[in-house]
């Protein structure tokens, strides 16, 4: 056995947490970029920690998920002004653009040198800037990460940049911050959080730590999204949730994913729709597919144990079979109203170039089961479906 476990040097989590950014960001510099969401009034206590403690900022809003164009805008941002340090505050598109502009800043560059998959590949600059990274959302655990999702639209896709300095320096999680997050959000990004569970505990790259890991977030998430989702100032149900997404962004820093975010990745250039929308739209297909690969091909997998424990988890059954822990998914998503790859304007003659790239993802490489383009197809086909 053989692993490497990757994490942020600090993570601070608890209600309340927000209030000591202000310290924290002046550890590391005397300037910074605050990398705010769509909304950035939301950033008003993080901006009055940072006064208290003499840190000067600017404010970069991003309002849609990053794309180089925008990336490349932050860096100018951050290089004119002389920050030291980078605060993400928002949802996943903030926490990456925080983390890409970071890793960029100091010695500049086009982003498309060290993309993966349509990009150059180059390793990322050792020279960064450092991230104090404050999720709003309990989504995608970029706070936690060593990777930055990038839109990519002359290319049809999202790609990342991937490296150790893409990791953040602080990774602050507070629940509270999430209270306002409304109940569609909750839906897409717990169920976004929920994958970046279930797809490292069965990825070909698991191990000890991030089973560990992926056990106890699954049981909060599996408890608490329907609630957090049906009542979203729950103190309760929102910690669950936010330490869920933490602890998925863990272990997927460190076992990878799978299928559906191999489909994600090329889904979100094709039409647009936020990221956990289209993970939760395709979770329950996916892993119907895969326990059917399985039992077809290698039925006495250890991994084909591993959906039985998932399902057991989900559903609260002892006896609960692997199929359904994707049932159990499909019933939420129906519950809580997640809408179908249709209904974001997804269309069959999608499906040639979407499987195509899908097939070339990093994160395909670490599904437990090669699938190929027809199973991936009737994926996408079901996924097109309302779900009922």
């Amino acid at each position: 056995m053989t692993f490497e476990f990757a994490t942020p040097p600090r993570i601070l989590f608890g209600p309340g947490m927000v209030r000591r950014a202000g310290e924290l960001a002046r550890e590391l510099g005397r300037r910074a970029l605050v990398v705010a969401g769509s909304r950035p009034e939301r950033a008003q206590p993080l901006e009055s920690a940072l006064q208290a403690h003499g840190v000067d900022f600017e404010t970069f809003s991003v309002a849609t998920e990053p794309t180089i164009e925008l990336v490349q805008r932050g860096v100018a941002l951050a290089q004119a002004g002389h920050c030291e340090v980078v605060v993400g505050f928002g949802g996943g598109s903030a926490l990456d653009t925080a983390k890409a502009i970071a890793a960029l800043a100091p010695a500049g560059g086009d982003p498309q040198d060290y993309l993966e998959v349509v990009g150059r590949g180059r390793p990322l600059p050792a020279r960064h800037l450092p991230v104090v990274a404050i999720p709003t959302t309990a989504g995608t655990g970029s706070e936690a990460t060593r990777n930055a999702v990038l839109g990519v639209p002359a290319a049809g896709l999202k790609a990342s940049l991937r490296g150790p300095t893409l990791m953040p320096k602080v990774a602050l999680v507070d629940p509270e911050l999430t209270y306002s997050v409304p109940p569609a959000t909750t839906a897409s990004t717990g169920l976004d959080t929920l994958t970046q569970l279930i797809e490292p505990f069965t990825s070909c790259r698991a191990n000890p730590l991030t089973d560990a890991l992926c056990r106890a977030g699954m049981a909060r998430a599996a408890r608490s999204l329907r609630q957090a989702w049906a009542h979203g100032r729950d103190p309760v149900a929102r910690e669950d949730m936010a330490l869920a997404s933490l602890l998925g962004g863990m272990a997927l820093a460190n076992a990878g994913l799978g299928a559906v975010h191999g489909l994600a990745g090329p889904a979100g250039g094709t039409v647009a729709a936020p990221h956990g929308a289209l993970c939760a739209a395709l979770l329950p297909h996916v892993m119907a597919a895969n326990i059917a690969a399985l039992r077809a091909v290698r039925p006495h997998d250890p991994i084909l144990s591993r959906y039985a424990e998932i399902a057991r988890i989900l559903t609260a059954k002892s006896d609960a079979p692997p199929e359904e822990g994707a049932a159990w998914v499909q019933a939420l998503n129906a519950e809580m109203g997640i809408p179908s790859l249709g209904d974001h304007g997804f269309r069959r003659e999608h499906f040639p170039s979407l499987i195509e790239k899908a097939l070339a993802s990093s994160s395909m490489k670490a599904n437990p089961v090669a699938l190929g383009p027809e199973q991936l197809a009737d994926v996408l086909e079901h996924a097109m479906q309302e779900f009922r």
